[in-house]
């Protein structure tokens, strides 16, 4: 029994760190007004590699249309404008030497629909890690079965208890997106 208990125990700790993935993911994604997480997913090329922009500079809110990002060396402000223009967010950033301001545009409706879908995407990518991470248990409880562990009737409840927290899980998920999706088309 304890077996099952640690796969349970790293199922469900698998599953909310996806869960948190996924909220996270959803943080980048704007509703239209400024916020320092939407800058939390870009990488910047800095020192050879690619690094989380708030790692070579100061992420602010001036006001709630504007983010400025205030670059500690200023060899790397080219580097973190590249990074701005190239990102999924439309953003279109104006360099002052070190501080780089960046206006964040009303959402167009077309815009809108794009970030749904982006959020959609982010949605199936995690829907599909709690998938993997369901099958990996259930293969660890084959294995028990296989080893003579556990009997064929605990074999089945098990499954049944590992697919329940599956469906939790995508639940949750959809319920992420069906906030994330209202929050975006939110005028």
């Amino acid at each position: 029994m304890t077996d099952f208990n640690n796969i349970k125990d790293d199922t469900v700790s698998r599953m909310e760190k996806t869960l948190d993935t996924l909220r996270n993911d959803f943080g980048g994604l704007r509703a239209g007004r400024a916020h320092a997480s939407l800058l939390d997913n870009i990488m910047v090329e800095a020192y050879g590699s690619a690094t989380p922009i708030s790692q070579v500079g100061t992420i602010s809110v001036p006001d709630a249309r504007t983010l400025s990002v205030s670059i500690w060396d200023k060899g790397l402000a080219k580097s973190v404008e590249k990074a701005l223009r190239e990102s999924d967010l439309g953003l279109n950033p104006v360099s002052d030497g070190q501080l780089i301001r960046i206006p964040i545009p009303p959402l167009s409706e077309e815009r809108r629909k794009e970030l749904v879908k982006v959020a959609g995407k982010y949605a199936e990518q995690n829907k599909i890690a709690i998938r993997n991470i369901r099958r990996d248990a259930l293969d660890e409880v084959k294995k028990l079965k296989k080893d003579n562990l556990i009997s064929e009737d605990d074999e089945k409840r098990y499954s049944c208890e590992i697919q329940k927290l599956t469906d939790e899980s995508i639940k949750k998920i959809d319920d992420l997106l069906c906030q994330k999706e209202k929050d975006i088309l939110q005028v």
